[in-house]
């Protein structure tokens, strides 16, 4: 028959959560291993398992590190990642993945190394190498981006992988938001996808960098690089002018915000040639209706918007001179020809 009182029931509680607020202490304990002894638990109450499954972790374990330092690798890594596997609550766990993950790297297996490493950040963020590994990481990313080849079993070379740089980036992302990694990570995907010709992607990761950093220090780059991807999705005077008017936006904003900056003529060059771009458009469309269609007020208008939109430049003397064809259609006098062209008369 069993003897329990419920008045034991507040010191079965107070046990209970004595047991829970030790768990923090594990898990900021520390393993070292030295060749006499091998791994030996630091600084905490216990590895996380009794009994048969501990003792066979902790065999693992030094069979893994006695097989690194015999420069075994294949046979360290299989037991580091039969830890890895079969006692992932353990305390051996993030260790034998991060010491896989070292491993790797020293084989360029790059992919395999990050995702060792992302199996430590992932699913131990309290780790006390959580910024080394995102250090790693970001190393790796950069790596794949700048065209390194991927190993498959320590020796065989892949092709380039850039879109992988980019994923393992958007990961470090995820990983570490608020740390000096995320925007420069951020820079780096807009760098991968200008390198892959894909500037729409290349324009969304600059766009994110400047709204969630905008205290960075690689703030100033990002709105430059933001205003020369949008000037160079321009196709000229005759296309649509969104991206001209987005790119004037972003040089503007570039000046006004880091006037001091050393890329300040570079941004003044660019603002002047997209300035240019939109007044000429302007012009085209009013050239159109003047001498194609003889519709003069709707050629007023535009030769008035070109000149709108950069009064001081060539393009809005020229939009001026227009402007005196455009009266004098008004009154009823006849217009020349465009661009003082010559009209020919073909007899068929």
């Amino acid at each position: 028959m069993l003897n329990f009182s419920f008045r034991r029931l507040p010191v079965l509680a107070l046990t209970l959560a004595a047991l829970f607020l030790s768990i923090p202490a594990r898990l900021a304990a520390e393993l070292v291993w030295t060749p006499g002894t091998g791994w030996t638990v630091v600084g905490g109450a216990f590895s996380g398992l009794l009994g048969t499954e501990g003792r066979n972790a902790l065999d693992l374990m030094n069979q893994g590190r006695a097989a690194e330092e015999k420069g075994s690798v294949g046979s360290a890594l299989s037991a580091y990642g039969k830890v890895a596997k079969r006692y992932p609550n353990s305390i051996y766990a993030p260790e034998a993945l991060y010491r896989a993950a070292k491993l790797r790297l020293g084989r360029m297996e790059y992919f395999k190394a990050f995702e060792d490493y992302q199996g430590v950040v992932g699913r131990y963020p309290n780790s006390k190498r959580f910024s080394e590994i995102i250090g790693e990481q970001y190393r790796i990313a950069s790596s794949m981006l700048d065209g390194a080849r991927n190993r498959t079993w320590g020796w065989l070379p892949g092709f380039r992988n850039r879109e992988k740089g980019i994923e393992f980036f958007e990961y470090i992302l995820l990983n570490a938001p608020y740390s000096d990694y995320a925007p420069l990570a951020l820079m780096n995907v807009a760098r991968g996808h200008q390198k892959l010709r894909q500037p729409e992607e290349a324009i969304d990761a600059l766009d994110r960098m400047i709204n969630s950093y905008p205290q960075s220090l690689l703030a100033p780059d990002a709105y430059l690089k933001l205003a020369q991807s949008h000037s160079s999705l321009v196709e000229g005077p005759f296309y649509d002018q969104a991206s001209t008017k987005e790119a004037v936006t972003y040089f503007e904003d570039f000046m006004i915000l880091f006037p001091s900056d050393p890329n300040i003529a570079a941004a003044a060059k660019g603002l002047d040639g997209m300035k240019v771009m939109l007044a000429e458009s302007k012009m085209k469309i009013g050239d159109f209706y003047l001498y194609k269609r003889s519709n003069f007020k709707a050629a007023k208008v535009f030769y008035n918007e070109a000149i709108t939109a950069y009064p001081d430049s060539e393009v809005a003397k020229r939009a001026k001179l227009r402007l005196v064809d455009v009266e004098a259609g008004l009154a009823g006098k006849p217009v020349g020809p465009e661009d003082g062209k010559k009209k020919r008369f073909w007899l068929f």
